[in-house]
């Protein structure tokens, strides 16, 4: 039976993956500007899931993600990567997984906090969640 849905790991869960696991890779779905400009994970590829100009998901985004793993995907399910994704609080990124699981990826992980967590009572990101808030390696340009 194959999984609908990724797996939902915390930021220090998905830090600790990455340590242990050399050949997983962290994949930031967020817009271009988000990732440029907000900051992202250390070593994270970016690979969009919806950006701009017209916002619509992007049709090559599992093509991607199978090159990114140099045929990988093939061969032994069990020996796959794992593929971890994560976006602003983690619902992109959800809906991303969900499309790499239907196209027969396995070993799909999803940042249930995303990188700047969900918005606390005053509408800002970053104090109550997320890879930031958390102290895990991240950059800007």
């Amino acid at each position: 039976m194959t999984k609908s849905e990724p797996i939902s790991i915390s930021p220090k869960e998905a830090f600790k993956i990455l340590q242990q696991h050399p050949n997983a890779i962290l994949v930031d779905v967020r817009s271009s500007m988000e990732f440029l400009f907000v900051g992202h994970p250390k070593g994270a590829v970016h690979i969009a899931w919806i950006d701009e100009p017209d916002w619509d998901i992007n049709p090559h985004f599992t093509t991607e993600i199978h090159k990114l793993l140099l045929g990988g995907i093939s061969g032994d399910k069990e020996k796959q990567a794992a593929v971890i994704l994560i976006c602003r609080s983690g619902k992109r990124s959800f809906e991303a997984g969900k499309t790499l699981l239907e196209s027969d990826f396995e070993n799909v992980y999803n940042v249930d906090e995303g990188f700047e967590g969900e918005l606390d009572d005053k509408h800002q990101r970053s104090s109550i969640g997320g890879w930031r808030y958390h102290g895990l390696p991240w950059e800007q340009c």
